[in-house]
């Protein structure tokens, strides 16, 4: 019997050891696919994605038809596309403006909806079906025109609109003039070319290329180079300025006389 309870006793197993055999299975299990996820994602990053017109045709289907037509025709809803190019594709579709959410005065910009690759083939396909303005040179983006000569050239055509400093402003109906202070040198020449909204087109016979380049160049360097000191009140010229002495400094002067008055009292 002596022998019998010994053989039990060392027979027995710890209440710990099923954990730890748990334990050592789970991580063993998370390693392995932790592993292998690493390795797909490494995969995919390393294969590129094809970017076809035949993708953004499925796309444009999907998305854009319902406005803009099967072919590019148009509808109640919205115009045709014939002309527009791949760069008032990739202007609307990269700022947000479309697909639009809901008709009024002027498409808003917010978050776009489809990836870089994606927007890619939708300009694909509309240029291939019908070709417009297309990407320009990189020189023209590169911001190393002539700033005065720019500067000069936005505010006898820009300026009406989006303001001296390009903090934008409002027009008729509801309507506005964005600000440019965020806006990249691709979407610049966009909107000078393609006319989005209520803005008119510059072609080269208004805007040569040089033209079109140093106007960049101006907005970039303003971007680059905020208010160098005290309070811009939105860069809206003598009347914010001119609002804001009236208030602050005629209240002032107000304050003091009654105070004054009061005092001698």
């Amino acid at each position: 019997m002596a022998r019998e309870s010994k053989r039990r006793s060392h027979g027995r197993r710890s209440p710990w050891a099923a954990a730890a055999l748990i334990g050592i299975g789970l991580l063993i299990t998370g390693g392995v696919y932790a592993g292998a996820s690493a390795a797909m994602a490494a995969t995919n990053e390393s294969a590129p994605t094809a970017v076809s017109a035949e993708d953004g045709k499925k796309l444009f289907q999907a998305n854009c038809a319902t406005c803009h037509g099967l072919n590019l025709e148009g509808t109640e809803n919205g115009p045709a596309l014939y002309g527009v190019g791949e760069l008032a594709v990739e202007f609307q579709v990269s700022t947000g403006r479309m697909p639009l959410q809901m008709q009024g005065p002027q498409a808003p910009q917010k978050p776009p909806q489809f990836t870089d690759d994606q927007i890619k083939a939708l300009a694909a396909f509309v240029q291939s079906t019908s070709p417009g303005p297309a990407f320009p040179d990189e020189e023209v983006l590169d911001a190393e025109g002539d700033v005065a000569r720019g500067a000069e050239l936005f505010r006898i055509n820009c300026a009406m609109c989006h303001n001296v400093a390009a903090a934008g402003g409002a027009l008729t109906e509801g309507k506005y003039a964005p600000a440019l202070t965020h806006t990249s040198p691709l979407h610049m020449y966009a909107a000078m070319v393609t006319g989005p909204q209520n803005m008119p087109v510059f072609s080269d016979m208004n805007l040569t290329l040089e033209d079109k380049r140093d106007i960049i160049s101006a907005l970039v360097f303003l971007q680059d180079n905020q208010s160098p000191g005290g309070f811009s009140l939105g860069s809206l010229g003598p009347v914010s300025e001119g609002l804001f002495i009236w208030i602050f400094g005629i209240g002032a002067l107000i304050a003091i006389t009654v105070w004054i008055t009061a005092k001698s009292n």
